[in-house]
């Protein structure tokens, strides 16, 4: 007996809908420049109505509501990140700007090595 993937059909109304919070988007960082003799407050307003439009129409819709758990959790798994203390941070940055140092001096000796083996010994340039 073979196994069929199984593939969920979402309705037709959903692409339209993120289609439309895309347009609102749009519309309102357009309306934000559209409105460039108007006060700060209103142009403001204006992308976050259009902003709140889009996520209104995204949160309707199946692939929006997916989209929105998934940043939820992604802002969740942000706030587990464990960052380095001040001295850890500068000995980590002490020891990339000592590799960084040891690996100049090595390719600059290797070049100077190439560069006296193929001139001086194998071409008798001097």
């Amino acid at each position: 007996m073979a196994n069929h993937p199984v593939q969920t059909v979402s309705p037709s109304g959903d692409k339209l809908k993120v289609v439309l919070a895309v347009l609102a988007v749009v519309a309102g960082v357009v309306g934000f420049y559209f409105l460039s003799d108007k006060t700060t407050a209103i142009r403001a307003g204006a992308l976050i109505a259009g902003l709140l439009v889009a996520i209104g129409l995204a949160w309707t819709s199946t692939q929006g509501r997916e989209f929105l758990s998934f940043a939820k959790e992604s802002v969740r798994e942000t706030k587990k990140v464990v960052w380095p203390t001040r001295k850890e941070a500068m000995q980590i940055t002490g020891i990339v700007f000592v590799f960084v140092l040891v690996m100049a001096i090595f390719l600059w000796g290797t070049d100077k090595l190439l560069e006296v083996l193929l001139y001086d010994v194998i071409l008798g340039w001097k």
